[in-house]
């Protein structure tokens, strides 16, 4: 079996098992419903910083609900002992690494795509440049997803998992949380074009070294 093909099976894996339980899309979107009617009544008063807010409003829904769905690609699988048998299979510990990642990844966007029209119609925003809105969506998902899929796996052994995760992630993912916030705001509010491009370029970055440093620890992240 090539890498390739272990990747894309760990992928299927977890989106299958996801279709039939939906335990993740209950609770993450249950959870992103709640932050944005409770901010949207909260702000309610101002319309001006209702605008304002909607960005951070929307990657705060994102965010945690990508915290969720991160942890609990690990979470079906310490049942039964079902984690450490797949790292007991003779195939590269990164295939496994970047098949959740990829899972984690799809996930995030299509929750992004739902967030957007929800938090822009309870905001009173308009959106009239979706397909740059799009990119910082998987850009910014894709950073996020990089670095919650690997705290996930090192804190998937711990008691106090839960708690630790959020704990341990947030501060180095905040780069991209912040960029991504910039630059919806910037198609928001109808920005320059060029400072919108300099956010994506930003997130990019981050991207690709997350990527290969996530991916090259991830072997004695899972080392027992």
């Amino acid at each position: 079996m090539s890498d390739l093909t272990t990747l894309f099976t760990i992928t299927r894996k977890d989106v299958l098992q996801e279709l039939r339980s939906k335990a993740v899309t209950v609770a993450t979107l249950f959870f992103a419903a709640v932050v944005i009617v409770i901010l949207a009544f909260a702000l309610s008063e101002d319309r001006d910083l209702m605008t304002l807010a909607a960005p951070g409003v929307m990657w705060v829904a994102l965010a945690f609900a990508g915290v969720i769905s991160a942890a609990q690609s690990y979470q079906n699988e310490l049942e039964e002992n079902a984690y450490e048998q797949l790292l007991l299979f003779p195939i590269p510990r990164a295939s496994i690494f970047l098949g959740k990642l990829l899972a984690n990844w799809l996930y995030m966007t299509l929750l992004g795509v739902v967030i957007v029209p929800v938090t822009a119609l309870f905001f009173n925003v308009s959106l009239k440049n979706l397909p740059l809105l799009f990119l910082v969506i998987i850009l910014g998902t894709l950073g996020f997803a990089l670095i919650a899929t690997f705290y996930a796996a090192l804190t998937a052994n711990l008691r106090a998992r839960e708690s630790l995760l959020p704990v341990l992630m947030f501060p180095v993912v905040v780069p991209v949380v912040q960029r991504a916030v910039f630059a919806t705001a910037e198609i928001i509010g109808q920005g320059d074009i060029s400072f919108i491009l300099g956010h994506l370029q930003v997130l990019l970055a981050f991207d690709l070294v997350y990527f290969v440093v996530c991916t090259a620890l991830f072997h004695f992240v899972t080392e027992e």
